[in-house]
């Protein structure tokens, strides 16, 4: 009997999943993955790894994901890298997840290459191995990165004390925009608008620009990184953050005045809303360029508005204590009349999202 193609497995499983039948799924994974199929393995050792429509079992999700590793699928090792940094049903473990990523630079894998490089504090030996990236000692490089440094934050400038509206220069390196923003490059997609009366997201009129989303299954160690420097700046929880993004305007692209809250006056059940999932009380900007004219974060109310450099944070609060909606908080995008911008976008709850 004629083997099948690597991809048949994984096809059948996704048919199934769409059935709803995920324990067939997960055996038509373990099929191919006995048959040699990486992508069948790396799949599975996600799920397992995750508990996603299967048992919970991490240790065997990793097997599975350095097999895959081994077969000629490097990412594999990384997504572990950001499972792990994130933590899925387990707290968060950032040294354990920076030894994935040097697995997965090590398998030439090179998005995790230039991670390391980026997150090295020793730039003379990132500048040095960034030169010949053939010859690099992974491990050293990742020892030296200095994961306690992401749980402070540069000091803030005060734009507006009430409502917050606060600049941090030098919140990020630069090497790191450019990762973030090659981390972006190749899924980016129409941005669209949450409606939580439909609890969807839907295309407006009035926003125009792109976006990535880095959910569970696409998510870096230095998105976790980045979002527990946000905490430190906020002082807000990670856990209460829902799925970093990074948008992209084109010249002319746009998000018109709106706001960031989950709206009483137009979400059916305002009250169901915010017990499930929050207030979105902050929103957190980092600017990754700043090689563009125009394209400034405006608040209108306030008379503010903010041409970011490259590296700095922004971010503002959306709601009162109370939680209720703060409607001086009125804020756009404007367009870039030239080049293009890329930002980091971070909604931050007021309850915990994971």
């Amino acid at each position: 009997m004629s083997t099948p193609e690597p991809d048949t497995h994984l096809a059948r499983a996704g048919g199934l999943d769409a059935a709803g039948n995920h324990g067939e799924a997960i055996n038509e994974l373990a099929r191919g993955t006995r048959k040699g199929d990486a992508r069948c393995t790396r799949a599975l050792g996600l799920r397992l790894l995750m508990g996603d429509r299967a048992p919970f079992l991490p240790q065997d999700g990793l097997r599975f994901l350095d097999d895959a590793c081994g077969r000629g699928l490097p990412e594999a090792a990384a997504r572990a890298a950001g499972i792990l940094a994130l933590g899925v049903h387990v707290a968060p473990n950032w040294p354990f997840a920076l030894e994935w990523l040097v697995r997965s630079a090590s398998a030439r894998w090179q998005p995790a290459q230039r991670q390391l490089l980026a997150l090295c504090d020793d730039r003379e030996l990132a500048t040095h191995a960034a030169r010949d990236s053939t010859n690099v000692d992974w491990r050293a490089v990742a020892a030296a990165v200095k994961l306690d440094d992401w749980r402070a934050s540069p000091a803030p400038h005060f734009k507006s004390t009430d409502p917050r509206v606060v600049t941090i220069p030098g919140f990020i390196r630069a090497e790191l925009c450019d990762v973030l923003i090659e981390s972006a490059r190749g899924s980016l997609e129409r941005a669209r608008v949450y409606d939580a009366s439909s609890r969807r997201d839907l295309v407006e009129a009035h926003r125009s620009n792109s976006i990535a989303n880095f959910n569970v299954d696409s998510v870096e160690l230095v998105h976790s990184l980045l979002q527990a420097r946000m905490s430190a700046a906020c002082g807000v929880s990670e856990r209460k953050m829902e799925a970093p993004t990074v948008l992209h305007y084109s010249q002319g692209e746009q998000f018109q005045n709106h706001y960031d809250f989950v709206d009483p006056g137009s979400t059916t059940d305002y009250a169901g809303e915010i017990a499930r999932n929050g207030q979105r009380i902050i929103t957190f900007l980092v600017y990754l360029n700043d090689d563009y004219d125009g394209g400034e974060t405006a608040f209108p109310k306030l008379d503010i508005a903010h041409k970011g450099r490259r590296g700095e944070a922004l971010f503002f609060t959306n709601a009162l204590a109370d939680l209720s909606p703060d409607l001086r908080m009125l804020h756009a995008g404007r367009p870039p009349i030239r080049g293009e911008k890329w930002i980091v976008s971070q909604f931050v709850r007021s309850r915990a999202t994971r």
